[in-house]
């Protein structure tokens, strides 16, 4: 009888354990942004590596996911280089674990087609919308700097990429620097006055990362290792298979249908970053010291356009190569 009573027990309390893990998964923030991750998201991969229940929450821009990671609503989020040199240099506890793009033509400024905009110095006095302290935003100002254009001169408005997307059709704005699913759309009847690729050998590269919250990746180290292994599996899939990836393909249908593009879109959006393997990862130009390194000076350009109050001495403390190794 003792046995059965104490069997019966420990089920009770493995059923509660149960219980309490299925109503507390693990949230994460993820953006609009096309990249291979994506197809090993619909498939839902990371749970089935993770071994926990994940909570996948979409979120229109960095500057969101910052303030969703700050507030303890989500463990794991996608950034862009602007948002997350931002947010360390307020000393907000996190962790970039992971690149998950170079951005290269995958975000880009596109003027409307009867715009009168047909060169850089024409934007002066024009409707240009972004979403602010993103990745698009600091290329936009890279931009304006390159071409010695005063951004004080052109209206820049904030708008996330849906509302772009909606401002665009009524004709609200002139133009738009801003990504996926937005950039495929608006392409449609506007031109590419540059990207972010251009701007990037300019002086002003852009990248995205995967972060976490410190607290979350001190107790949950073998989570962000299983989370950047689904993802370099991913990206080596992509690059293995890039000719297979057509736009009628099952990938390109997946990555649509989680975030809302045209699946005839996908192709050229995946082809307008990079996206590193394993060993590139970790070497010096990315998580081994290059990261840290580009995020100090996106947080010099932001102090210079006065977005952020100040930049801190050193930022490898908010950059760790170390699960990508535990990943391998």
């Amino acid at each position: 009888m003792k046995h059965t009573i104490k069997t019966l027990l420990l089920a009770v309390v493995a059923a509660t354990s149960l219980q309490v893990k299925a109503a507390d998964p693990i949230v994460i923030g993820y953006q609009t942004g096309v990249d291979p991750s994506k197809v090993a998201q619909a498939d839902g991969a990371y749970e089935k590596a993770i071994g926990e229940k994940l909570d996948w929450r979409r979120f229109n821009s960095g500057a969101d996911v910052v303030t969703a990671l700050a507030s303890g609503d989500v463990q794991i989020g996608n950034l862009g280089s602007s948002p997350l040199a931002a947010a360390t240099s307020r000393k907000l506890p996190l962790v970039a674990f992971l690149v998950a793009a170079e951005i290269n033509a995958a975000e880009a400024l596109v003027v409307r087609n009867g715009s009168g905009i047909d060169s850089p110095e024409q934007l002066v006095g024009k409707t240009i919308a972004t979403p602010f302290v993103s990745t698009s935003h600091y290329s936009l100002l890279g931009a304006l700097k390159h071409w010695k254009i005063d951004p004080s001169k052109v209206k820049i408005v904030n708008l996330n990429p849906a509302e772009i997307n909606a401002a665009w059709k009524r004709g609200d704005i002139d133009g738009a620097f801003v990504w996926s699913p937005a950039l495929g759309e608006i392409k449609r009847s506007g031109k590419v006055l540059t990207d972010a690729a251009e701007v990037g050998k300019w002086g002003a590269p852009t990248f995205e990362v995967w972060v976490a919250r410190k607290d979350f990746a001190e107790k949950h180290p073998e989570v962000l290792a299983e989370f950047a292994g689904v993802t370099l599996e991913a990206f080596a899939d992509y690059q293995a298979n890039v000719a297979k990836w057509t736009a009628d393909s099952e990938q390109a249908r997946k990555i649509a249908k989680l975030i809302g593009a045209n699946p005839a879109d996908v192709p050229e959006l995946l082809a307008g970053s990079t996206y590193p393997n394993a060993g590139q990862q970790v070497s010096a130009e990315l998580l081994g010291g290059g990261t840290a390194k580009a995020t100090a000076r996106t947080a010099e350009f932001l102090k210079e356009q006065k977005r952020i109050p100040a930049v801190l001495p050193d930022y490898s403390p908010y950059v760790s190569a170390d699960y990508v190794r535990k990943a391998q």
